[in-house]
């Protein structure tokens, strides 16, 4: 699993899995979810990212597993 934060296009994306994407739906209004041949969820592209989440500092990111 990737985590992607492209400053420049506003953008966070999160690669779930490596396969060839086929498909991408917009699920939400700038919520994008790539799609491989099986359907699957492989990737979801968050757009507009400093509106949504405007003290994000992605320097500061943190993982966790629960």
């Amino acid at each position: 699993m990737k985590l992607k934060i492209d400053q420049q296009a506003d953008a966070l994306y999160l690669v779930l899995d490596e396969s060839k994407i086929v498909d991408s739906e917009e699920v939400s209004p700038g919520i994008i979810v790539d799609l491989n041949e099986k359907n699957e969820i492989v990737g979801v592209e968050i757009l507009h990212l400093s509106k949504r989440s405007p003290r994000i500092n992605p320097r500061e990111l943190q993982f966790e597993t629960v």
